[in-house]
């Protein structure tokens, strides 16, 4: 029933719209500059919320071993994703580190989806996860990049230039600055603004969901790259992943909603960071291949399939 309903969610309705207009050759499209500052806007608020729950109920055990957690995973996964796209997919050692640097990281667009799925379905995430996901950002990165030199020999990159683009992203710097700023402020402090990061926040995100439906299918249609050995894995690697992470969270004995939404952040595969640093540490990689995977495939897999399934997988295990 939670799965049919988050089908059914007018935000994954709205992906579904996107996708289906782009497949139809439509000429429907959200200017670039509207696209960015509703990223910006999404990132601020998930952070801002995040932050404000973590003040209130205060730092806890459950805490420290979803962030522990959170680290091994992204830390772990590249590793098995790696080979898999040698053996089964037949990439060479540097576009494969490349790709398994992608489903090690995390998508903060399927994570903020995911947590609004599950808290219409009544199982909100803690607000520590979304310190968890600023955690999960970086180490796949590293990782990849270990395979990929240990694959072939790449030229070295400034170590200046490289840590400024993982660790001062963007994506990551407003993420983690305005959680920092909801833990510091407060529900007293958030109050006066929670009509703009709370109230409009849904509709919001319906309009991003737009546009990622409308980006993803259209890359799905230009993608040359893309083999049906590829695409496979690309369904695969959030099937197995998001199990995993599901499983070791109930594990810990983190709530249902917390367990999901780790299984989610394994589950995703970063399209903006890792992307970022792809194309400034391995310039030699084809990003049509790593792009299309990770937003072709596997992020409306996990948009319309997967959130579903990660989510009464949860429950499942939180069920006596």
């Amino acid at each position: 029933m939670a799965g049919i309903d988050a089908l059914l969610s007018p935000v994954i309705l709205f992906f579904v719209l996107g996708a289906a207009a782009a497949f139809a050759r439509s000429d429907l499209a959200i200017p670039e500059a509207v696209a960015k500052g509703i990223s910006l806007y999404l990132m601020a608020a998930i952070g801002l919320k995040g932050g404000v729950q973590v003040a209130a109920s205060g730092l806890s055990t459950d805490m420290a071993l979803a962030a522990a957690a959170g680290l091994a995973l992204s830390c772990l996964l590249p590793l098995p994703a790696y080979a898999a796209l040698r053996l089964f997919g037949r990439l060479d050692g540097v576009n494969a580190a490349a790709v398994a640097a992608h489903y090690g990281s995390v998508s903060v667009v399927t994570f903020v989806t995911g947590a609004e799925v599950l808290t219409s379905a009544g199982h909100p995430p803690a607000g520590y996860m979304v310190a968890v996901l600023a955690l999960m950002e970086t180490p796949a990165i590293i990782v990849g990049l270990m395979l990929a030199r240990r694959a072939a020999r790449v030229e070295a990159q400034p170590k200046g230039a490289l840590l400024h683009e993982t660790l001062l992203n963007g994506s990551v710097v407003l993420l983690t600055g305005s959680f920092v700023i909801g833990l510091v402020a407060g529900k007293p402090g958030f109050a006066p603004i929670a009509p703009v990061f709370e109230t409009a926040f849904r509709g919001v995100l319906c309009l991003f969901l737009l546009d990622m439906g409308l980006v993803a299918a259209r890359r799905l249609r230009e993608a040359r790259a893309l083999t049906a050995r590829l695409a496979l894995l690309g369904l695969l690697f959030p099937l197995v992943h998001g199990s995993i992470g599901v499983l070791l969270g109930s594990a810990l004995g983190l709530e249902a909603g917390s367990a999901a939404a780790l299984g989610i952040l394994a589950a995703s595969a970063s399209y903006i960071a890792v992307p970022a640093a792809m194309r400034l540490a391995l310039p030699q990689a084809d990003p049509g291949l790593y792009l299309a995977m990770s937003l072709a495939v596997t992020f409306p897999f996990n948009i319309t399939v997967g959130l579903p399934l990660y989510t009464a997988l949860a429950l499942r295990m939180a069920s006596p």
